[in-house]
């Protein structure tokens, strides 16, 4: 294996692992959000809702998710809220 091809294994884990996480931490954001609207918890559930918002913004803007999925994600979120009334 050349030196260069070795550097991009050690690069592309390092984003891996960078990128998991990142997903990891949205699902578990996404995870709360869904949690406070079943308990039908509307003021917890629009703090989760702007977290979990910008959290989908900077992964969406760093380019570890498409943006149509985050849109999406938004989208459905935001339906959600607008139905705990």
């Amino acid at each position: 294996m050349k030196r260069s091809a070795k550097k991009r294994d050690v690069q592309s884990k390092a984003r891996r692992l960078r990128n998991r996480e990142a997903k990891s931490t949205v699902r578990t954001s996404i995870k709360k959000f869904d949690a406070a609207c079943a308990a039908g918890d509307k003021a917890t559930a629009e703090v989760e809702l702007k977290a979990s918002l910008k959290l989908l913004d900077t992964i969406a803007g760093k380019g570890i998710m498409h943006h149509n999925a985050t849109g999406r994600k938004k989208s459905r979120m935001q339906l959600k809220f607008n139905k705990l009334a």
